[in-house]
């Protein structure tokens, strides 16, 4: 997907996407900039895993983020509605989703036997690049690998640098993803769940009246602008 929106962005001409029950997957275009269509597929996947880790430091933002891949699961189901994998991931994510919003005015968003869940996809995203860039470019060679036409393009450097070059790229936004979250969202708790329900409160809560506190505008502006580099 990251490579199909920089390709959009870069004005290149979108064939076909590919995605396999492998984790694998192909983005077919033509036009565009290379420089930057090709490394999207890592960056790309590891800024928005850096973007859901902010948000997931504060209840809030969670919301606003849960409702943004909302937007993507939909235009997922719509793109593989015939592959009956997708639609049960995604089906069952969603069914997720929805039950923690419900869950104790949806602080269940943030914690989940300890952990996020918001925390959980961007921790998860992060990582996963940080492991395919090691296994697609350092730990073997994979000719047709990003970092290989990548490589034939510059003819400077070798795949295996380039690779280097993306994994310390994609640990600096995972980095940054936890310092932005740390420095953005400083409230205790306490007074994130007070925040919380006045904004996008569960449907039959009590606080689902309560008019938009100052503070949650504030929070909830910041949580936006960072989910809306996604």
């Amino acid at each position: 997907m990251s490579h199909a929106i920089m390709g959009v962005l870069t004005c290149a001409t979108i064939h076909s996407i590919e995605l396999d029950p492998d984790e694998g997957g192909a983005t077919s275009m033509s036009g565009g900039i290379p420089w930057l269509t090709l490394p999207a597929g890592y960056l790309g996947s590891s800024f928005i895993g850096a973007a859901l880790i902010a948000c997931g430091f504060d209840t809030n933002a969670s919301k606003v983020a849960v409702l943004v891949l909302a937007v993507f699961f939909l235009v997922t189901l719509w793109w593989a509605r015939r592959n009956w994998l997708t639609w049960v991931l995604i089906l069952g994510m969603a069914g997720l989703i929805i039950l923690f919003w419900f869950v104790a005015e949806s602080e269940a968003l943030r914690y989940l036997r300890g952990a996020s869940q918001v925390l959980f996809i961007g921790v998860m995203s992060c990582m996963y690049v940080l492991w395919d860039v090691v296994d697609d470019t350092i730990a073997r060679k994979v000719n047709s690998s990003d970092a290989s036409a990548f490589a034939k393009i510059c003819g400077c450097f070798p795949s295996q640098v380039w690779g280097v070059i993306w994994l310390l790229v994609a640990f600096v936004f995972f980095a940054c993803g936890i310092l932005v979250g740390l420095a953005a969202f400083k409230q205790s708790t306490a007074q994130q769940k007070a925040d919380t329900s006045h904004f996008l409160p569960a449907p039959g809560s009590k606080s689902s009246a309560v008019p938009v506190s100052p503070d949650a505008l504030v929070v909830s502006a910041v949580a936006l602008v960072l989910c809306r580099l996604l």
